[in-house]
Order: structure tokens, then sequence, then C-alpha cells
């Protein structure tokens, strides 16, 4: 296909290619989730190896502040829930953005009649192929 692209076909590539920035995005912030959750598991593990009664302190901005055992305990497992909740949510996410796309990508292929580029079956016999 020579030339320009229909106008609803260049509309529907833009909405792919916004719809890959947000995959992108999604991904990162999903990877960021994932380190963050894990720094809170592996500290929470380290938390059940210390003494109750040892004294313990937790960063707020750039200050070390006293804390007790349970606050501390109570903290890590309030930020692994929530964590746990959050990456939930993303995979969520990243799932309805891949899902928005193939029918994006289903709908540009039908669109261009089957003979674009977009790896579809577009053979004799596929999709728009006449027959009668």
């Amino acid at each position: 296909m020579q030339g320009n692209l229909p106008p609803e076909a260049q509309e529907k590539i833009e909405q792919l290619q916004d719809l890959q920035e947000t995959a992108q995005e999604v991904a990162v912030q999903k990877q960021e989730a994932e380190t963050s959750l894990t720094e809170a598991q592996n500290a929470l593990t380290e938390l059940e190896n210390i003494d109750e009664e040892t004294t313990m302190y937790r960063q707020v901005g750039e200050l070390l502040v006293e804390t007790e055992y349970d606050e501390a305990e109570d903290d890590l497992e309030d930020k692994v829930d929530t964590l746990e909740l959050r990456l939930e949510t993303l995979e969520k996410q990243e799932d309805r953005v891949q899902e928005q796309f193939e029918d994006l990508q289903d709908d540009l292929e039908e669109l261009l009649g089957g003979a674009g580029g977009m790896g579809g079956p577009a053979g004799p016999g596929g999709p728009g192929a006449g027959g009668a």
C-alpha cells in the first residue's frame, strides 16, 4: 500500500504508539514496585533475626529517628501489603493495555484490508479475500 494512509488508519497508529508509551511506563512502575517489595520483604525477614530489645532507628528524610521494634515491624508489614496491592494493580493495568493494543492492532489490520505489513494472515483465502 503506497502513499498516505487513510486518516482513520493514521489515528489508529497514533493510538498504538500512545499505548506503547503507556505500556513502557507501566512496566517501569511495576519494576520499581517489585524492587521496593523485595527490599521491604528482606527487611522484614532481617527484623525477625533481631532481638526485640535492640535499639532501632528508621530514616525520616535526612534523619535517623529511634523507633520501637513493634512499630518498625508494623510499618514494614504495611509497606509490604501496600506494595503487593500496587503490584497487583499494575499487573491488571498491564493486561488491559496489552488487550487494548491487540484490539487496536486488529482494527488497523481490518482497516487496511489485511494487506498491511502488520503480520496478519493476508494470503489467498485470508481476510478480505473475495470469493463468490
